[in-house]
């Protein structure tokens, strides 16, 4: 006899719903990694972008923003873009294991 999960699904077909579920998960982490993030500061002063492994990619500023009597607003753009970007990167990361785990919640697991 197989054993029953609460809701009538059997134990092998639980085993195999997770593992789709793991497969899932693992694509929506590389398609993440793979995809880049862009955020701006200052009004567009400051553009960064990173990908989904929180690499950064490329960091454009416009000419006029470098003040050397003002350094610190530059950092301070600077580090608003970045942790807007690595937000954004969180943010789909989060997103694509959702979808994978189609709503599926196994305490413990994830």
């Amino acid at each position: 006899m197989k054993a029953r999960i609460p809701g009538g699904m059997s134990q092998g077909n639980m085993m195999k719903k997770i593992q789709q579920m793991q497969e899932d998960m693992q694509n929506a982490q590389a398609e993440v990694e793979s995809s880049e993030f862009t955020a701006t500061a200052g009004g567009g002063a400051v553009e960064v972008t990173v990908n989904g492994s929180h690499e950064v990619l490329s960091i454009k500023m416009q000419p006029d923003i470098v003040d050397p009597e003002d350094i610190e607003m530059l950092e301070d753009m600077l580090i608003a873009a970045l942790n807007e970007s690595i937000k954004k990167a969180n943010d789909a990361m989060e997103q694509g294991i959702e979808k994978a785990k189609g709503g599926l919640s196994i305490p413990g697991l994830f």
